[in-house]
């Protein structure tokens, strides 16, 4: 699979091929995706909501007034669940919505959501970051000399501190190290740029 390989400074140098560059068949690895996605979205939810039946709701248990002579329904006490201020029936309840993935599948979900980008050609090499200062000035002018400049994941081999600072304040840009990329990490970014170490570190990981 050949890419466009950047200098240090962002400057175009030539393509490269990575060939030990995963493939899949068409439409292989696209459920694994699937269930990976929405169990990480799972995972995020606190599932805090909270009802009280009415057995949890203050109020005491004494019917409201006498079963007939008065013209009204038949009705027992205030708790009741039909009543404003009563109990809820089948309410929500504090619960857990995490779901488990296994290797296997978080591996071929991340296989493709790669091979998707690089088919999409949003994947771009550079040498290295080399990034001497931690102002994001520096990293935006180097992401707009590679044509990298909205919703941007940068991959390196590792995540020096100037690196990390000069990231931090723009919008929409992430940088990860490559041994912790995951799938939800690439699909949801519009450009991937990685360095060389980054990639083969990356896939390694397949």
């Amino acid at each position: 699979m050949k890419f466009k390989l950047f200098k240090s400074d962002g400057s175009d140098s030539s393509d490269t091929d990575i060939k030990n560059f995963p493939s899949l068949e068409d439409g292989k690895g696209k459920d694994a995706l699937r269930q990976y996605i929405l169990a990480v979205r799972a995972n995020t939810r606190q599932g805090n909501a909270s009802t009280k039946t009415r057995d949890e709701v203050s109020g005491s248990g004494k019917k409201i007034y006498r079963q007939k002579g008065l013209g009204t329904g038949r009705a027992g006490d205030k708790r009741a669940i039909q009543r404003t201020g009563g109990g809820v029936a089948f309410g929500p309840k504090p619960r857990s919505y995490s779901q488990k993935v296994n290797g296997k599948v978080r591996k071929l979900a991340l296989t493709r959501a790669l091979v998707d980008q690089a088919a999409d050609g949003t994947i771009s090499l550079i040498e290295e970051w080399a990034v001497k200062s931690h102002k994001t000035k520096d990293i935006s002018g180097l992401l707009n000399t590679i044509g990298a400049k909205k919703n941007v994941l940068i991959i390196g081999d590792s995540i020096d501190r100037n690196l990390s600072l000069a990231v931090r304040n723009l919008p929409k840009t992430n940088a990860v190290k490559a041994i912790d990329v995951n799938a939800f990490d690439l699909i949801k970014a519009d450009q991937v740029v990685c360095c060389l170490k980054g990639i083969n570190t990356l896939i390694s990981k397949l």
